[in-house]
């Protein structure tokens, strides 16, 4: 599915009936060419029970855009969403995300945030039933004056269920800033809960800022495990030294120690297809900051 931006008020809804898998991704491409305008989105993707789908959300051009993304998976339904922000470097983005998780239902949901001037993504989750399973990961690289802002929120409201966060950030350039904020509430009723959130961040130069903020809410004594982590810092003299010395050009050394902190997160991703192109904006980001370094 393509189309242009322009203002609506009418959801755009994905039904996969129950029982159905469907292994070839639905591709939902939203493009802009201008910035001087508001437009609005609405997205409703519908899974049916015991069915299974992937969705990719791919965002591209110049445009002041605000939308908003549901995901309602049923009783034991899975499904996987990539949203891809690869914008203008002059674009706004504010987009929320709300998933509704059935009992044993399974989501795999991805945020990869690349371009765009200003870009606000909001993934929450909510269990409807016991027994549920969600994986929320996100790789995002911020330029020179670019501002981006992942902010999450779990809630566990449903004993037996698990959560996993994973995202990682690289930022270059002056007044390159990122936030993430992990917010995992475990309610009273939530017996059985397993969740853990951790974010990384790697500062390539100086006057990048990266702000995280971990967050959890533990209601009951009674869980499997709970915990979150968080690291911002440089890059290791002694994994460039490690390489370097054994005659790998110190940009190149870089470059290859660049994509094995994004390698492990990106293999997550559970649709090949975009796995390459993930990859490649990251290493055309890394080499267009180091020519910028270089004049």
């Amino acid at each position: 599915m393509h189309g242009a931006l322009a203002s609506f008020s009418e959801a755009l809804v994905v039904s996969v009936p129950p029982g159905l898998d469907v292994t070839t991704p639905t591709v939902i491409t939203v493009r802009g060419d201008d910035t001087s305008g508001a437009a609005y989105g609405h997205t409703v993707i519908d899974v049916g029970e015991n069915a299974r789908a992937v969705v990719v959300l791919d965002h591209q051009g110049s445009a002041t855009y605000a939308d908003n993304a549901e995901f309602v998976v049923g009783d034991g339904a899975s499904l996987t969403v990539v949203s891809v922000q690869d914008w203008a470097d002059d674009a706004v983005h504010v987009s929320a995300h709300q998933a509704t998780l059935g009992r044993d239902a399974r989501l795999q949901h991805a945020v990869v945030t690349l371009g765009g001037g200003v870009v606000r993504i909001s993934p929450s989750v909510r269990y409807a039933g016991p027994g549920g399973d969600a994986e929320l990961l996100g790789a995002y690289f911020a330029d020179a004056g670019q501002h981006l802002e992942h902010r999450l929120f779990v809630d566990h409201a449903q004993p037996d269920c698990r959560s996993r966060v994973d995202y990682k950030g690289a930022l270059q350039g002056e007044a390159a800033h990122t936030v993430w904020i992990g917010d995992v509430l475990i309610r009273p009723e939530a017996t059985g809960t397993d969740t853990y959130e951790r974010n990384r961040n790697l500062l390539l130069t100086d006057g990048a800022r990266a702000d995280s903020v971990p967050n959890l809410e533990i209601l009951t004594g009674e869980v499997v495990g709970a915990g979150h982590a968080s690291a911002s810092g440089r890059l290791e003299d002694h994994h460039l030294f490690y390489l370097m010395a054994r005659g790998i050009p110190r940009d190149e050394a870089r470059r290859l120690v660049i994509r094995g902190f994004f390698g492990e997160l990106i293999a997550k991703i559970a649709v090949p297809e975009l796995r390459d192109r993930i990859t490649a904006a990251i290493e055309a980001e890394l080499a267009a900051g180091m020519r910028e370094v270089r004049a």
